[in-house]
């Protein structure tokens, strides 16, 4: 059974290419890791909503939009033997400012249970 990371953080959008240039570099070492597909998205059409929304769901500020990413493995192991390496590997070390703000970037791990397509 595959499984999901999902990722959602502010962006301003003057630091899009930068964002682009790290979110190219890690799906490419995910895919060498055995990931099967990466996405990654930038707000167009979100709403503000009357309890919550993603805009608040990151605080984002003036200026700033929402990216909503995911990877895709084919299955737990996979993702968890894939975070390790990723994790000890210094290109993926923070260094320098970062093209967003971490503290507001939330994600976490899914597990599939109903869908159509490849996954």
């Amino acid at each position: 059974m595959s499984y999901v990371d999902g990722f959602v953080l502010p962006l301003r959008e003057d630091k899009l290419d930068e964002y682009k240039a790290m979110a190219d570099m890690f799906a490419r070492k995910a895919k060498e890791l055995g990931a099967l597909s990466s996405l990654e998205s930038i707000g167009d059409g979100l709403e503000h909503g009357h309890t919550t929304d993603f805009f608040r769901a990151v605080q984002a500020q003036e200026g700033e939009n929402v990216v909503f990413s995911f990877i895709i493995w084919p299955d737990k192991s996979t993702r968890d033997a894939a975070w390790e390496k990723l994790m000890g590997d210094p290109e993926m070390q923070p260094g320098g400012e970062m093209p967003f703000d971490g503290k507001r970037m939330f994600w976490g791990g899914f597990k599939p249970f109903a869908g159509h397509g490849e996954a």
